[in-house]
């Protein structure tokens, strides 16, 4: 039997939490419960305990969450928390780490709230480089709003007191209950269909987050990121935040702030347009005492006093340069002959050059010639000495001795006949390889071939 493995306290908590955190359904919940041992340490973390009438959890929500929430949470407030569930080794507790908290009455369009604001941000209906930038002087302001509320009524007279030229195209949209959404989402597309609406203001006057949450319907904000004008967004008030806030091209605090958005304000422009004809009328005036300076300094000036001196000072310069181009022209005209003279010159030595590279080249030829020749003759020479010396080398008497033959000396003499000789006689005997001395002990005669043919 094999012995089971043991596990510390330590071990076994620290298996537990690492096995929590790897679940991706436990990273980001939702949950709803009653808040109980409510404590906000000096550290600025919040502890407590969210429960129902069945379980209990521990949360914690530190400083760097907790300061975003608009509630001030306390014991049997009822709150929707958002966050991850882990394990607290020291004590062995699993517990809900808190991102986000909200009251239980406003939990639900909070979390449709965020669940639409994360997929718009996916798309890329929030990024900064498709916000287009509004007209400087729109002529035609579109506004999308209830026609009775005192939003409409703030933006068309912040507009008339801005910028009083500019027309104003009201559409009509419930803003408010379930059929705003798709009233405003009609709405923002008639006034696309106006070719004249420059910009676009798009809201409504505060309320609670009921009564503006049409502003955070899917259909609207879609509505506003197809727009081909820019729009302003103007819901509620300043701390009001919605989705169309964040699709809009510029979110304004108010529908006030908006209208003041959309137009310049009109006395302003008149008062830097004055400014701005002030600075010219200066810029002129300065520019006209200078040029009036100038024309007075010409006109007392020596060649305005005795512009006939001036003249003939001009025609006595003019002859002295045609004086000057003459010379320079007879100059250039003898340096040009120089100059064909000395490249004659070089071509006459050219053509003697060219003649004498062509009589080299005869020359050359004929050497190649003559040494051909003489190689061909010095080749038939050697073939003609060679043949001669075979038929010497054929005709030498050392090529009959090669054949066994030798030669035999008396006194330095050629023995020819056993005349020459006698017994007694001392001989030298020539070989092929060497000399033989030998003394002649015995003479045998033969008759002559010729004599025994007579007998």
């Amino acid at each position: 039997m094999s012995t089971p493995d043991i596990w510390t306290v330590s071990q076994l908590t620290r298996f537990v939490k690492h096995t929590l955190e790897r679940r991706e359904e436990l990273a980001d919940v939702w949950v709803r419960g009653e808040i109980s041992n409510f404590t906000h340490h000096t550290s600025g973390h919040m502890y407590f305990t969210l429960k129902d009438e069945q379980s209990r959890i521990k949360v914690v929500m530190f400083a760097g969450y907790n300061r975003f929430l608009r509630f001030l949470p306390k014991n049997g407030t009822k709150a929707i928390v958002r966050g991850s569930i882990s394990v607290y080794e020291r004590d062995g507790n699993y517990q809900l780490y808190a991102r986000e908290m909200q009251p239980d009455g406003l939990g639900s369009l909070y979390l449709a709230f965020q669940q639409l604001k994360e997929k718009l941000e996916a798309e890329g209906l929030f990024d900064a480089e498709r916000k287009r930038p509004l007209p400087a002087f729109p002529q035609s302001i579109g506004v999308v709003t209830s026609p009775t509320g005192a939003a409409v009524r703030d933006i068309v007279i912040t507009i008339k007191r801005r910028f009083p030229q500019a027309a104003i195209t009201i559409v009509p949209a419930i803003v408010q209950g379930e059929e705003a959404p798709a009233s405003i989402e009609a709405a923002i597309r008639r006034c696309n269909d106006l070719a004249h609406v420059d910009v676009l203001i798009v809201g409504r006057g505060g309320g609670s987050i009921e009564e503006l949450w049409a502003f955070n319907d899917e259909r609207v904000a879609r509505a506003i990121a197809a727009s081909r004008v820019p729009v302003i967004s103007a819901v509620g008030h300043e701390t009001d935040f919605t989705i169309a806030d964040f699709v809009a091209d510029v979110r304004a605090a108010t529908p006030t702030a908006a209208a003041e958005l959309a137009v310049p304000h009109y006395l302003e422009w008149v008062e830097r347009i004055g400014q701005l004809e002030h600075r010219l009328h200066r810029v002129m005036k300065t520019n006209l005492q200078e040029q009036r300076q100038r024309l007075a300094r010409l006109t007392g000036s020596y060649g305005m006093r005795r512009p006939q001196r001036r003249i003939d000072e001009a025609r006595q310069q003019l002859d002295e340069w045609i004086y000057r181009l003459r010379l320079n022209a007879i100059q250039l005209v003898r340096r040009r002959r120089e100059q064909a003279a000395q490249l004659s010159d070089r071509l006459q030595r050219y053509r003697f050059s060219n003649r004498l590279n062509q009589q080299r080249e005869t020359l050359s030829r004929r050497q190649n010639e003559l040494s051909q020749a003489m190689q061909h003759r010095l080749q038939q020479a050697r073939a003609e000495w060679h043949r001669l010396i075979s038929q010497l080398d054929a005709l030498s008497p050392l090529k009959v001795m090669q054949r066994g033959y030798a030669l035999v000396y008396k006194d330095a003499q050629l023995v020819k006949n056993t005349e020459q000789i006698s017994a007694g006689d001392d001989v030298v005997v020539r070989l092929q390889d060497g000399v033989v001395r030998a003394n002649v002990t015995d003479i045998t005669r033969e008759e002559n071939k010729h004599d025994r043919k007579e007998r």
